[in-house]
């Protein structure tokens, strides 16, 4: 069962992209995926989605725009929206004040899972074991 709360997925990465986004899928998540922070920032602004989007997940390296610089910039658009970083680098000073939950990579299936289940609340899908098959990426959207 597919919720239909949206999951906004930002990584330049992907591979990386396509694998969260299968763990997210697997779980019951309605996942849109993004390659790129900028173009991302702008669907949100001008509300291009189909559907409500209640967390994002996005990296800390991109270029054109850091994932600290997308957070400020989502802030001023969706200010209370939950957002998750997952970094491969120690960044969380660049976050402060920003109210994010900020993780170090490798992130583990599962804590990716637990992470956007506590972030969404009352919008996340029932737990389910989906997360525990093996995962085979799913393509992203550039």
């Amino acid at each position: 069962m597919q919720n239909s709360a949206a999951i906004l997925l930002v990584d330049d990465n992907a591979v990386q992209a396509a694998v969260r986004q299968t763990i997210l899928r697997r779980s019951g998540y309605f996942v849109i995926t993004a390659l790129n922070a900028v173009r991302a920032l702008e669907q949100l602004r001008h509300g291009d989605f189909l559907t409500e989007v209640r967390l994002v997940v996005t990296d800390h390296i991109m270029p054109g725009m850091s994932g600290a610089h997308f957070v400020q910039e989502i802030r001023k658009v969706l200010p209370k929206i939950p957002v998750l970083v997952i970094s491969g680098m120690p960044a969380e000073e660049e976050y402060e004040g920003l109210d994010v939950l900020f993780r170090m990579k490798p992130l583990r299936p599962e804590c990716l899972l637990e992470c956007v289940r506590d972030l969404m609340g009352s919008d996340a899908p029932p737990q389910t074991t989906d997360s525990q098959q093996v995962l085979r990426p799913a393509p992203a959207v550039r």
